[in-house]
């Protein structure tokens, strides 16, 4: 499926969804990075920009880029933000915690506890407001479990749910040189397509370099064992290198719980 098309069927989805159960508004987190820029273009597209609402909420590690990213993406998008920063509230939970996990809150436990203080500002204004809260996840990031439960599985629709991380940059450059094409100002930032991936939730912290493997690699990896049912031994066969094929694949059966505790996504199979 080109990438257009899978563009198309992801605003469709979302649309649907929103007017089904009834939401006129919509509220997103704006990170900066490649997931949450899409999404909220998506948005926008699908429902125009009144009725879509931009979080940004900068935490301790959040870097300057980010938020300029973010910012200049919702004036692209003509976009109303508003910004809550995370960091109180996360160091309420640091002195909170500390003697409770043995001392301080460090590692996984103190990267997910910024991961759901963030989830809590989003669902304090979709329950003041009424606004229905969209998911920024993708399909790679699921797989692998590389997520938050609580935190960034939070939302009622993942309009990117389907996609693979690789062809969220496809889908992201096609609207992008559609615009262009259009004479309009392209939405995303440039800068969103060069940076690499990150989270942000630890100093110099990078997605690929967490999982232990590039997204190219990573995606071409779980396609061909997802939509082409290839297992291990026949992964291996066609090339991959045989520990990150089974590192993978135990990932994906060992998160197969947080998956179930994600947000619905369209429902094409971009991958027929």
């Amino acid at each position: 499926m080109e990438a257009g098309e899978r563009y198309r069927l992801c605003v469709e989805a979302l649309k649907t969804f929103v007017d089904e159960v009834g939401f006129t508004d919509i509220v997103i987190g704006l990170s900066g990075g490649m997931d949450s820029s899409l999404v909220a273009v998506m948005c926008v597209d699908a429902l125009g920009a009144d009725r879509v609402h931009g979080v940004l909420m900068p935490g301790p590690y959040s870097t300057d880029h980010s938020v300029d990213d973010a910012l200049d993406l919702a004036r692209n998008l003509g976009l109303e933000t508003r910004t809550v920063s995370i960091a109180a509230p996360y160091r309420a939970f640091e002195t909170a915690l500390a003697d409770a996990c043995g001392g301080s809150l460090e590692g996984l436990a103190a990267e997910n506890t910024q991961a759901r203080c963030r989830m809590v500002c989003l669902m304090a204004l979709s329950n003041t407001y009424g606004w229905m809260l969209v998911n920024t996840g993708n399909k790679s990031e699921a797989m692998m479990g590389y997520s938050t439960l609580y935190g960034d599985t939070a939302g009622a629709f993942a309009p990117i749910g389907g996609l693979y991380k690789t062809d969220v940059f496809a889908v992201a450059r096609w609207r992008n040189d559609q615009a262009q094409a259009a004479g309009a100002v392209p939405p995303i930032p440039e800068h969103v397509f060069t940076k690499p991936p990150s989270a942000e939730l630890s100093p110099d912290q990078e997605d690929e370099k967490s999982m232990g493997i590039d997204y190219p690699t990573l995606d071409r990896l779980l396609t061909a064992h997802l939509e082409r049912g290839l297992d291990a031994d026949a992964l291996v066969a066609e090339g991959f290198d045989e520990a990150d094929v089974r590192r993978v694949l135990r990932t994906v059966r060992a998160t197969a719980f947080k998956r179930a505790l994600e947000p619905p996504y369209p429902s094409a199979n971009f991958y027929a």
